[in-house]
This record gives C-alpha cells, sequence and structure tokens, in this order.
C-alpha cells in the first residue's frame, strides 16, 4: 500500500472550505458564479483573515446564538488550520 501524507487531506479540506466561503460570500451577494475568480477567493481571504482575527470573546458570545452557513463555513475552516499547524508542529518535535 503506498504510503500517504495525513496532512495532504487536510489541506485539500482547507482550501475546499477556503473555495465554499468564497462561493457563499458570492451567493450572499446576490451572485451564483459557475467558475470562482480571483476576486472571489480574495473576498473569502479577507473573511478568512477577519474571523481570525477576532476575539475569543466575540466567537464565545455567538455560542449563545445560532449562527449561518457563512460563520459555519468559517468556523470549520478556522478549525481546520488549527489541526494543520498542530501536525505541523509535532513534525517538527
Amino acid at each position: 500500500m503506498p504510503y500517504t501524507d495525513p496532512l495532504e487531506p487536510m489541506l485539500q479540506r482547507e482550501e475546499e472550505l477556503r473555495r465554499q466561503i468564497a462561493r457563499r460570500l458570492a451567493e450572499e451577494a446576490g451572485a451564483i458564479p459557475l467558475v470562482l475568480s480571483v476576486d472571489h477567493l480574495a473576498a473569502a481571504d479577507e473573511a478568512i483573515a477577519t474571523w481570525a482575527e477576532q476575539g475569543e470573546e466575540e466567537q464565545d458570545q455567538r455560542a449563545f446564538r445560532p449562527i449561518g452557513p457563512l460563520q459555519e463555513l468559517l468556523a470549520e475552516h478556522r478549525d481546520m488550520i488549527e489541526r494543520i499547524a498542530e501536525l505541523q508542529d509535532r513534525r517538527l518535535s
């Protein structure tokens, strides 16, 4: 059986989530793109960065309110990034 790097599927999932975030942002803006543009992906990157910069207090407050599909994708993306960083750190140890 060939060797498969456990990091590879995680990186693929992170990219898939990035694209889902871009598509969701476009849909919320009233567009349904067949192909994601550089602008769509840049908007996703900006949303991801903003989500990551928010303080824990803000995100904890959301635990008491339902979150929408975009926020769910952003939270899942952040979790995936943390899992990737954790695996990379373990490899360096």
